[in-house]
C-alpha cells in the first residue's frame, strides 16, 4: 500500500533536494486559483508559525524519510483536489505527524490505526478503509469541513477539534514543520495569507505590513526629537506615521500609543506590534520609548539623537523594555 501512495509522488531525491535549498516554484494568487487552490485570508493569530521557528520547521522536515514525504504529498493533492485552502493541508500535516509520525501503521491504541489513528469502533470506517491513505486523508478532511469555523482556529486546534485527543497541546508542536511542507512540497509562498515581514515571521495583521514596510523604507533618517516626518522622526513619531500610511490613527506621544490598541504579552508579539520601554516597568506613565516588532528578534526604530532610523535585535528580558506589546488597529 505504501509503495502505491509513493508512485504518484515525485522522487525522493528531488523531494529531498527541494526541502534542503528551498529550490521550488511558488505560485502567486492567479496560479493558485488555476490550480484549484483557495487562498486564504489573513488571520495572523493562526500562525502559521511563531517569529523564529522557521529553521525549526525546515530542520524536522529534513529529518522524514520517504513514506512520510510520500503521505506529505498524498495530503496535499487530495486537499488540493478538493478545493480546500492551505490550512487544512497544514492542519491534516500537524494531526499525521501527531497521531502517527505520519505513517500508515497497523497498530495503535485499543483499535486506532492508520496515518490519523481512526478506531473503526467510532465509526470512522471499516479497518480496510481505516488503514488505506486515499481514504483516510478523504475523511480527515470530511470531518474538518464539518467543524464550524474550523478556519478561525488556530491550526492545532482544528487538529485536535478533528482528532478529540486527550493531549490537545502537542498539534501545536508540528506548526512550523507543517508550514514548511505546505509552503515548500505545496508550492505556496504564503502559508497565512498574510504577507511576509522580517524573514519568515507573520504580520499581526494586513494593516501591520504596510506599517512594517513604511517603516523599513525610512532606514537612514536622522533621528530629531518632535519630529514626525517625513525627512527625520523621533521613536513616536515613526509609528504614528507608520501606521497612518496603513490607515490606522495613533496618537502623537509614546505613552498614549501604548493604549492604542490590544495589548499582549511581549513574548508574543508578533511582526507590526509595538513594543515599549518605560523607567519604571510597573509605571506606563514613565514610559519614554517605543518601537515596530519585525519577528525573528529584530525591531525597527528611531532611538536617539545621532542614531539614524534602523533595525537591532531585541531580547525579551532587555532592561526597561515592558512586559505588554501591543497591537494597533485591533
Amino acid at each position: 500500500m505504501r509503495a502505491g501512495l509513493l508512485a504518484g509522488c515525485v522522487t525522493t531525491a528531488v523531494v529531498l533536494v527541494l526541502l534542503a535549498v528551498g529550490m521550488v516554484t511558488i505560485l502567486d494568487s492567479q496560479q493558485r486559483q488555476a490550480a484549484g487552490v483557495v487562498p486564504l485570508s489573513c488571520n495572523a493569530a493562526l500562525g502559521p508559525t511563531q517569529p523564529g521557528q522557521a529553521d525549526q520547521g525546515a530542520a524536522h522536515a529534513a529529518e522524514l524519510d520517504d513514506g512520510q514525504l510520500g503521505i506529505v504529498q498524498l495530503i496535499i493533492s487530495i486537499g488540493r483536489e478538493r478545493e480546500l485552502s492551505p490550512r487544512a493541508w497544514q492542519v491534516a500535516i500537524q494531526a499525521g505527524m501527531t497521531e502517527s509520525r505520519l505513517r500508515n501503521l497497523n497498530y495503535g491504541d485499543r483499535d486506532s490505526l492508520g496515518i490519523f489513528q481512526m478506531r473503526p469502533s467510532m465509526g470512522w470506517g471499516t479497518v480496510a478503509q481505516v488503514t488505506n491513505p486515499p481514504y483516510q486523508v478523504n475523511k480527515f478532511y470530511d470531518v474538518l469541513e464539518a467543524i464550524p469555523d474550523w478556519e478561525a482556529m488556530r491550526p492545532g486546534d482544528a487538529a485536535q477539534a478533528v482528532e478529540r485527543s486527550a493531549f490537545p497541546d502537542r498539534y501545536h508542536n508540528w506548526e512550523p514543520m507543517a508550514v514548511h511542507l505546505v509552503e515548500n512540497l505545496g508550492q505556496i509562498e504564503d502559508a497565512s495569507g498574510c504577507g511576509f515581514g522580517m524573514g519568515a515571521a507573520l504580520p499581526s495583521n494586513s494593516a501591520a505590513g504596510r506599517a512594517i514596510q513604511f517603516a523599513l523604507g525610512e532606514q537612514g533618517k536622522p533621528y530629531v526629537w518632535g519630529a514626525t516626518g517625513p525627512n527625520s522622526y523621533d521613536c513616536s513619531g515613526l509609528m504614528l506615521r507608520a501606521y497612518e500610511s496603513a490607515g490606522i490613527t495613533l496618537p502623537r506621544v509614546s505613552r498614549d500609543q501604548f493604549n492604542a490598541g490590544a495589548k499582549l504579552p511581549v513574548e508574543n508579539a508578533q511582526p507590526g506590534d509595538l513594543l515599549f520601554w518605560a523607567y519604571d516597568t510597573d509605571d506606563a506613565g514613565t514610559i519614554h520609548h517605543v518601537a515596530m516588532y519585525l519577528g525573528d528578534g529584530k525591531m525597527v526604530e528611531a532611538q536617539q539623537d545621532g542614531v539614524p532610523v534602523h533595525t537591532r535585535d531585541v531580547e525579551w528580558g532587555e532592561p526597561e523594555l515592558l512586559s505588554q506589546a501591543v497591537r494597533p488597529g485591533v
